[in-house]
């Protein structure tokens, strides 16, 4: 049979898991012990019980310092320094475990023993922890060490009238170690489905965004020469106009070549990839990354900044074109929801690691129907002709490309506020698949990263 993949990740996890399970379990034996002699009249072998006990003891003292002796390297969860774990390490700590327990049976009583039900908790706990073939080799052990106290054990030395509630207290261990476990494994099952359905929704988002770009680069392409020609045929329109001394036709003229330039434009933007995060990671300030997303606004509604002037000085890494690109059009949303005469409100703060920007408008806001679906392509509240409904759809993949979260707080009749989460430094994030987690109550709708 071919030796299945190692999971570190899942081993080291496990391994900090089991350590910590372990101080759980040697206080509860020397706690039992304790109970056997001194409340239910027991006259055991209390001095060979604690050196059995104490080699427990020993032995995770030796995992803590071997695999956790450096609380430096546990700063960053993924620091590669850490000590890699493998899973016949974990399996050599669970035999340990068997063999402590068969050694505190032999002393007491053996199969008499009640406790005897902890082998059980121990073979749950392998196969929780380790793949099918070790999970076997603790449970053939676990039946080896129960066989041997079959043929050789100490008397048990508990008063008869008292062994029943020591039937009864071991019943209630065992069974508080199986729930535990059986919750643990649910509770792990559960995650897991609930991070499929998040990635299975951020695929279903980059197969849409990768569709918007195909297609935007082949309108692009269509649209170049046809929008060439109409700035020819603008320019030469200019130019009799001009010479016939009719400057109201010939301004005309101007603006319809300059928003077929600035059609242009735009299209040259789509062609490199609608908005996707393509660009490198370069270094700029948050005031450069602010003053790159306020180009190309309309005047009005004005957009008030709240930025920190040592915040704006502030360095980061990220793919400032792309990023700003994204910023612009939550901002020119925030313009089109508020009235004429009222601010958008830009506020930017440090929050750690990360880099906070609050978008805030005064416009009507939006019922929770409509925030439901917000961000969802080709879905607009906006008048025919004023949007296409896919800036807030660009912008969440960008954010989330980048390791951000996007979070929507509206209340209808008092605006809508737009959070956005950046890292400060992309480059720092952990590599591998993202996933994205989109929840709905009240009036939120928010977009996050998992933890």
């Amino acid at each position: 049979m071919p030796r299945p993949p190692a999971i570190p990740e899942r081993n080291w996890v496990n391994i900090q898991w089991l350590a910590r399970l372990r101080w759980a379990e040697i206080a509860g034996q020397a706690s039992t012990v304790l109970v056997g002699q001194f409340l239910l009249d027991g006259r055991l072998p209390i001095t060979q019980l604690f050196l059995v006990i104490g080699i427990g003891l020993v032995s995770n003292l030796a995992l803590e310092l071997y695999f956790f002796g450096d609380r430096r390297r546990e700063i960053v969860a993924s620091n590669p320094r850490r000590r890699e774990v493998h899973e016949w390490q974990i399996a050599v700590v669970m035999m340990v475990d068997v063999a402590i327990l068969t050694g505190l049976l032999y002393l007491t009583g053996g199969p008499t023993n009640p406790f005897g039900l902890l082998y059980v908790v121990q073979i749950a706990l392998a196969t929780v922890l380790l793949t099918a073939r070790w999970a076997w080799v603790l449970t053939g052990l676990s039946f080896l060490g129960y066989g041997l106290l079959l043929l050789a054990s100490d008397e048990l030395k508990i008063p008869d009238d008292n062994r029943a509630i020591g039937a009864w207290v071991a019943l209630g261990v065992a069974a508080a170690f199986v729930v535990h476990f059986l919750q643990r494994i649910t509770g792990a099952l559960a995650e897991r489905e609930e991070e499929l359905t998040q990635a299975r929704g951020l695929a279903a988002r980059q197969e849409r965004l990768a569709s918007l770009a195909t297609m935007a680069a082949g309108a692009a392409h269509e649209l170049s020469t046809p929008l060439g020609t109409v700035a020819l045929a603008a320019k030469e329109l200019e130019r009799a106009l001009v010479k016939s001394s009719d400057p109201a036709l010939a301004e005309d003229a101007r603006l319809i070549r300059e928003q077929v330039g600035r059609c242009r434009a735009i299209l040259e933007q789509m062609a490199q990839g609608a908005g996707t995060v393509g660009e490198s990671v370069a270094a700029c300030t948050v005031g450069e990354l602010l003053d790159e997303t306020m180009v190309g606004i309309r005047p009005g509604p004005t957009v008030h900044r709240d930025l920190p002037g040592e915040l704006a000085r502030s360095t980061l890494r990220l793919p400032p074109r792309a990023v700003s690109q994204a910023l612009r059009s939550l901002v020119t949303n925030a313009q089109d929801a508020s009235p004429a005469t009222v601010a958008v409100v830009v506020t930017v703060r440090e929050d750690g690691p990360t880099l906070s920007i609050a978008i805030r408008d005064r416009g009507p806001g939006m019922p929770s129907e409509v925030l439901a679906r917000i961000g969802e392509p080709f879905f607009t509240t906006k008048a025919p002709g004023r949007g296409m409904g896919l800036g807030l759809f660009l912008a969440r993949a960008v954010i989330e490309g980048v390791g951000g979260s996007l979070i929507i707080d509206s209340t209808a009749g008092e605006g809508t506020e737009v959070r956005v989460t950046l890292p400060r430094d992309v480059s720092s994030q952990v590599a591998g698949p993202r996933t994205a987690r989109s929840r709905e109550s009240g009036s939120r709708a928010v977009v996050s990263k998992p933890a």
